[in-house]
């Protein structure tokens, strides 16, 4: 795939602004970059959806306010430019004041906020966490629960084959000592998993796959991964 200089650093744009909604979604304050590339990349979406150039630099001035950045953000990041192709043509806009204004929230200009058709189903399960580190834990829409976090308390058996039911690109957050409960759902598609912590490594409904993935999470010392033959001893 050959792209131009533009493409790449429009590319490399997107990346970084997608990474800022990641942060703010887990209630994260914004630092300088990633302030002004969220601020960037609204005007480049909205001048994609054939919006004029006024509506993208009105969008940019509403998407961030000064409760969704870091102290002296504000300060800092008094003007952003940058060049998007418009249904005219390329041009230079330039966000004045880019962060005294309010703050769109989820509703920002984004290439994977949630429409209507990805709101979160109802949870097929609800667990109860308890974060038992000292530091706090991130588990992303889509990682197998189960394999989540070894320091995680929960019912592992009822995680099993499910992830967090929350929309698709966001995380949820636990912090130290925290303990609250979530929602799950099944896993989807061929419900195959790779990776993660390597305790499933193949087919989720294999015959046999739960009870020895609850055998080595157990042998590991993930929290709350007893097997039946240990409740029963």
């Amino acid at each position: 795939m050959r792209l131009t200089p533009t493409e790449r650093d429009r590319l490399l744009l997107f990346g970084a602004a997608e990474l800022a909604r990641a942060r703010r979604a887990r209630g994260l304050k914004l630092n300088v970059p990633e302030a002004t590339a969220l601020v960037a990349d609204t005007v480049c979406e909205v001048a994609r959806d054939g919006g004029r150039l006024a509506d993208a630099i009105e969008a940019a001035r509403a998407v961030l306010g000064p409760d969704d950045v870091l102290p002296g953000v504000a300060d800092v990041v008094t003007e952003v430019h940058v060049e998007a192709v418009f249904d005219d043509g390329s041009r230079l806009a330039v966000v004045s004041d880019p962060i005294s204004g309010g703050s769109l929230g989820d509703a920002a200009p984004g290439a994977v906020l949630p429409g209507p058709a990805d709101e979160a189903p109802a949870p097929a399960v609800t667990v109860r966490v308890r974060n038992t580190a000292t530091v706090p834990v991130s588990v992303t829409s889509h990682f197998h629960f189960f394999e989540a976090n070894p320091r995680l308390d929960f019912d592992r058996a009822a995680a099993y084959g499910m992830r967090l039911n929350v929309p698709a690109g966001s995380s949820q957050r636990f912090d130290p000592g925290a303990e609250e409960e979530v929602g799950l759902v099944p896993i989807g598609g061929a419900r195959i998993a790779i990776g993660f912590a390597g305790l499933v490594d193949g087919p989720l409904d294999a015959p046999g796959a739960k009870e020895e993935a609850l055998r080595r999470a157990a042998a590991c010392g993930y929290l709350g991964a007893s097997t039946e033959e240990e409740e029963r001893a």
